[in-house]
């Protein structure tokens, strides 16, 4: 019988970056999926290139799907601690042609990768976008969703 396939998600928030990659290490991620709309951080070693480097140093690879970040306004919305506002703005931005192709893409890359992680900023899933895509993957594909949290120290 064939091991059921999961999607993991994880936030940085208040994390080192050396703690998040032990995280995905030990979960056995073989790709992380960045679903930020601004691959950017202030905090050290969540930048794209520095991630990727980081990622590549332990075997895990590294893509950017910007087309299912988060919308300004609903960046904005979830800092806010707006959930209802992000809500309908995620969804409304799931129909965006963009977001449906990379959705697409994600879930082949769930399906054939074999272990992937989604990565976005909120340490709690259910304050952060990354919690839609992964219940539309699930819905779609089947797959269960195992929301990874990293020590903070």
């Amino acid at each position: 019988m064939a091991k059921a396939k999961k999607l993991f998600t994880i936030g940085y928030e208040q994390t080192p970056s050396r703690a998040v990659l032990d995280e995905l290490e030990r979960a056995g991620v073989k790709l992380l999926v960045d679903v930020r709309a601004i691959a950017s951080s202030r905090r050290p070693g969540f930048s794209k290139s520095q991630l990727a480097a980081g990622l590549d140093e332990r075997g895990i690879s590294y893509l950017h799907l910007r087309g299912l970040g988060t919308p300004k306004n609903g960046r904005e919305a979830a800092r806010s601690g707006d959930m209802k506002a992000l809500t309908k703005i995620y969804s409304a931005h799931l129909k965006t042609p963009q977001a449906e192709e990379e959705m697409d893409e994600l879930a082949s890359l769930v399906m054939k990768a074999g272990p992937v992680c989604i990565l976005c900023f909120e340490s709690d899933h259910k304050d952060c976008h990354r919690k839609f895509i992964a219940e539309i993957i699930h819905s779609r594909e089947g797959v269960k969703i195992e929301n990874l949290a990293a020590s903070q120290f």
